[in-house]
């Protein structure tokens, strides 16, 4: 579908656009870079608050993703008013308003549409330094991959839909979706990261291999140090999976390889690394980021992660083009 849009430059001061699969686009005005982003969502979940907080958290995150702060929001309402109290639109955009007024974000307008499924997401714009953003471009061989938020969301919400998920992990795959990027951010500001991208909706590998296209390297991740949400693993061996984590797979199949040369299929083989490696194509929303640095700068970079609260872990590491776009351990 992008296929059909212009690329290449459009205009001088169109830094990053769509062409690199970036998380957001980004653009020179004055002194400045701008980042914009956009993002909208159907609820995971049936609280009305915690869907609010989880789509405000799921569109600043892109900002993060590209090293910068968002600064300024549209709320981008779609709601059926004849079959829904308005009460239920109040909650939603209040949880948002109140994620926003917590990240320095000031919501500043927005729009509204009148459809027959709910959605609410942002349209965002952030700031970022002078040719500091972390793009698809400047990832490097040798460095390490950091994973700052635990996977699964896809798998558990698809629980949730089917009435089968526990309490336990119900809410603790809302609590990690609600859990904004900032810190995540600030702290691999301080660690030098130099690219970055937040695990959402083409899952860890499709997002790392936009990294691993754009920066023209490959990248070798290690499933056993994958952070996985509780009962993620559980129900995806019950053969609860999204139909957007499918296609996920079927995807990047042709850029992913096992380390001992076992064909990477699209569907699902049997035992532990075949349900990992399908958790790592598992369509998240709000994810964790993925952090690429200097090896030196990494375990003391995961350890002001894990002080922040967040469960990161280092997962792999980038290395010299290769014959596959990632590399499964």
């Amino acid at each position: 579908m992008l296929a059909h849009l212009p690329t290449g430059n459009v205009r001088p001061d169109v830094i990053v656009d769509h062409s690199r699969s970036d998380d957001a686009a980004i653009v020179r005005s004055g002194d400045r870079d701008l980042v914009l982003t956009a993002d909208v969502i159907a609820p995971l979940v049936d609280d009305a608050a915690s869907f609010g907080a989880i789509a405000a958290a799921n569109a600043l995150s892109d900002v993060w993703a590209m090293g910068g702060e968002p600064r300024f929001a549209l709320n981008l309402v779609f709601f059926p008013d004849d079959q829904l109290p308005l009460d239920i639109l109040d909650d939603i955009l209040a949880a948002g308003a109140r994620v926003c007024a917590d990240s320095g974000v000031a919501i500043v307008g927005g729009h509204s549409v009148r459809d027959q499924e709910l959605k609410y997401g942002l349209s965002v714009t952030g700031e970022v330094a002078r040719d500091e953003a972390w793009t698809n471009l400047r990832a490097q061989p040798g460095q390490t991959i950091i994973l700052t938020k635990a996977l699964g969301t896809g798998v558990i919400g698809q629980a949730i839909k089917k009435g089968i998920a526990s309490d336990a992990a119900t809410a603790a795959a809302i609590a990690s979706m609600t859990t904004t990027n900032q810190a995540a951010a600030r702290i691999g500001r301080r660690y030098g990261v130099t690219a970055a991208t937040d695990v959402t909706g083409f899952g860890l590998l499709g997002h790392l291999r936009n990294i691993a296209r754009g920066s023209r390297v490959s990248a070798t991740i290690e499933l056993a140090r994958l952070p996985l949400l509780p009962d993620a693993k559980l129900h995806l061996a019950a053969k609860v999976c999204p139909a957007g984590s499918k296609a996920n797979r079927a995807h990047v199949a042709t850029d992913v390889r096992w380390a001992d040369g076992a064909a990477f299929t699209v569907d699902e083989g049997e035992g532990e690394r075949e349900l990992l490696a399908s958790l790592a194509c598992d369509a998240q929303t709000s994810g964790g980021l993925l952090l690429c640095l200097l090896p030196d700068r990494a375990q003391a970079c995961v350890d002001e992660l894990r002080a922040a609260g967040l469960p990161a872990v280092v997962v792999g590491r980038i290395d010299e083009p290769g014959a596959a776009a990632i590399t499964l351990e």
